[in-house]
C-alpha cells in the first residue's frame, strides 16, 4: 500500500511539474522574439533527442529504441508511419512556440482544452471504449460550444484544430504502427534532424534574430532543454499514474496555458466567451465525473 501511495505521489508531482513547466515556458516564449518559431523548433528538436535518450537509459527501457529499429527493418512501411508521426509532433511543438509569439496563445490553449474530449470520442468510435454518461455530457457541451463558434465566425481557428485534431491522429497512428512509447518518440525526433539542421543553418547564416537579441544564443537552448525536461516529466507521470488520475491532472496544463496567454496581453472578447464557457463546463463535468468514479472505486465493499 505504501509503495502504491509513493508511486501516486511521484506521479502527481511529475504531472504537476510538467504542467507548471509548460505553462512557464509558454509565458516566457515572447522573450525569444524575434527568433522565428521554425528556428526555435529546430533547436528544441535537436536538444530533446539526448534528453529522451537519457530518460530511456535511466528507466532501463533503451531496448524500446532497438525494438522500433527492428520493427522498421521487418516492416519498411513503419518508416513512413514514423515520418508522419514526426511531422505531426513537429507541427505541435512549432505551434506551441509560434502562438504566443504571434498573439494566438489563447487559440492553442483552447485546443488543449478540447483535446481530451476529442480523445474520448476517438476512443469510443475508433477503439470501442465504453463511455460514462458524464463523458457523453461533457462531449456534448463542448460540441455545442464549437457549433456556436462556427455559427459566430464561420470557422474554428486552425491553431485550435491543429492541437485538438492533430494529437488524436498522432496517438492513434502510433498505436496502429506499434511505436506508442518513448523509444518511438525518440525515432520521431531523430528522423527530423536533417530538417532541423537546415533551418538552423539558414537562421545562423542570416544572423538577423541574433543581431537584434544576442541573448538568443543561450535562451533558446535553455528554453528547449526545459521543454524537453517537461516532456520527460509528462511521460513519467503517464507511467506512474492510473489513466483516470493522469487524465484529470492533464487539465492543469491548458488552464495554465490560458493564464499565460492572458498575462502576456491576449484577451477574450465579446462572444468569444461562448466557446470558452462551454469548454470549461465540459472540463468541470469531466473532472466531477472522474473524481466521483475514483471515490466510488476506492470505497471498501
Amino acid at each position: 500500500m505504501s509503495r502504491a501511495l509513493g508511486q501516486d505521489a511521484r506521479g502527481t508531482l511529475a504531472s504537476i511539474g510538467s504542467s507548471v513547466a509548460f505553462g512557464g515556458i509558454y509565458f516566457l516564449t515572447p522573450l525569444l522574439s524575434p527568433a522565428p518559431a521554425e528556428s526555435i523548433w529546430a533547436v528544441r528538436n535537436i536538444i530533446t533527442i539526448p534528453i529522451i535518450a537519457l530518460a530511456l537509459v535511466m528507466a532501463r527501457q533503451w531496448h524500446l529504441f532497438g525494438d522500433v529499429a527492428r520493427l522498421m527493418r521487418r516492416k519498411p512501411w513503419v518508416i513512413l508511419g514514423v515520418l508522419v508521426c514526426g511531422a505531426i509532433i513537429a507541427a505541435q511543438l512549432w505551434v506551441f512556440a509560434w502562438a504566443p509569439l504571434n498573439g494566438q496563445g489563447l487559440q492553442v490553449a483552447l485546443g488543449y482544452f478540447l483535446l481530451p474530449l476529442v480523445l474520448v470520442l476517438v476512443g469510443r468510435f475508433a477503439f470501442k471504449d465504453k463511455l460514462a454518461w458524464w463523458q457523453w455530457a461533457a462531449a456534448a457541451v463542448a460540441a455545442a460550444g464549437v457549433a456556436f463558434e462556427i455559427v459566430r465566425v464561420g470557422e474554428i481557428s486552425w491553431e485550435t484544430l491543429l492541437v485538438a485534431i492533430g494529437y488524436p491522429i498522432y496517438f492513434t497512428l502510433r498505436r496502429v504502427i506499434g511505436t506508442g512509447h518513448l523509444g518511438g518518440m525518440l525515432w520521431e525526433f531523430i528522423v527530423l534532424i536533417p530538417l532541423a539542421v537546415v533551418l538552423l543553418v539558414f537562421e545562423l547564416s542570416s544572423g538577423t534574430a541574433l543581431a537584434v537579441n544576442p541573448a538568443l544564443a543561450w535562451s533558446v537552448p535553455v528554453y528547449s532543454a526545459c521543454a524537453a525536461g517537461a516532456l520527460v516529466l509528462y511521460i513519467m507521470a503517464s507511467r506512474l499514474l492510473t489513466m483516470s488520475v493522469f487524465g484529470l491532472l492533464s487539465y492543469l496544463e491548458p488552464a495554465l496555458l490560458m493564464i499565460a496567454a492572458l498575462l502576456i496581453g491576449e484577451r477574450i472578447i465579446d462572444l468569444e466567451w461562448g466557446i470558452y464557457l462551454a469548454v470549461w463546463v465540459a472540463v468541470f463535468t469531466i473532472l466531477g465525473g472522474g473524481i466521483s468514479q475514483m471515490v466510488r472505486a476506492r470505497r471498501p465493499r
